[in-house]
């Protein structure tokens, strides 16, 4: 994937990360989960498309509620991974590999869909319509996001700083707070219900800290398998230093729930 917005047009391929995603992203505390929910999204009997999924860490999560997941994603390594996770774990979810801007489901064939952690990457123009196209009337789309604030965690920071070093092109840290106001771009199909930033604090590990900056775009979706070891040591011995053996990093989470006309 190649996007002149994001890292400075350097390509990356969230493929080259499946396993390490699988192992180290699935991360989201049971309150994000619990914050969709509350905006009606994921309730039984609903259908419900994840774009973007990745390794389905949504659907997954969200499966057990009672709702029915599709989820697409461009990558086959994602989606391939995301099969034999759900397989694993005796989910009865649906896989596509499709970029988001290419589904061609029915007209009216969502409750919902949801968007977590990627919609930054979508081409806002081609998508939305086609999100609207294949909502029910009233359905709801939900974006959300979780990142950490290097600014208030200076363990989040110091890993910031070394991920830049091996790659000085990143664009995805230096998170800020900031307030969720109801988008320009949507109004033509969608009115906003709700726009909301919470605080989550996430637990880790050395270990699973290690992995998953290891996991981030700018490391192992980015660099060669060399210069991926060569920062995952480096950084450990950082952890070492700075770190105890079990900490809590705090993160932003947003949602932001449109409603369609």
């Amino acid at each position: 994937m190649q996007n002149e917005k994001i890292d400075h047009g350097r390509d990356f391929d969230w493929g080259k990360t499946s396993e390490s995603y699988a192992k180290y992203r699935d991360i989201y505390p049971e309150e994000f989960y619990d914050r969709v929910l509350s905006a009606g999204i994921g309730l039984p009997g609903q259908e419900i498309l994840d774009i973007g999924t990745g390794t389905g860490v949504v659907p997954r999560n969200m499966a057990r509620f009672g709702a029915h997941f599709t989820g697409v994603d461009l990558s086959e390594n994602q989606i391939a991974m995301a099969k034999k996770l759900t397989a694993d774990a005796g989910w009865d979810i649906d896989y596509q590999v499709c970029p988001a801007e290419e589904i061609d489901f029915p007209a009216e064939s969502f409750d919902a869909v949801t968007a977590c952690q990627c919609f930054w990457y979508f081409d806002k123009q081609v998508l939305l319509p086609k999100i609207a196209r294949i909502l029910k009337p009233g359905g709801r789309f939900c974006i959300l996001s979780m990142a950490w604030l290097p600014e208030e965690d200076a363990i989040a920071q110091a890993s910031e700083e070394l991920i830049r070093q091996y790659n000085p092109q990143w664009t995805g840290g230096g998170m800020k707070r900031y307030a969720l106001m109801p988008p320009e771009w949507g109004r033509e199909w969608f009115r906003t219900e709700r726009a909301e930033t919470f605080d989550l604090q996430v637990p880790f590990t050395r270990d699973s800290w290690n992995g998953r900056m290891r996991a981030c775009r700018g490391i192992e979706a980015s660099l060669t398998p060399e210069q991926v070891e060569a920062f995952e040591k480096e950084h450990g011995v950082l952890l070492q230093r700075i770190a105890p053996e079990s900490f809590e990093i705090l993160h932003l989470a947003t949602m932001l729930v449109l409603r369609k006309k």
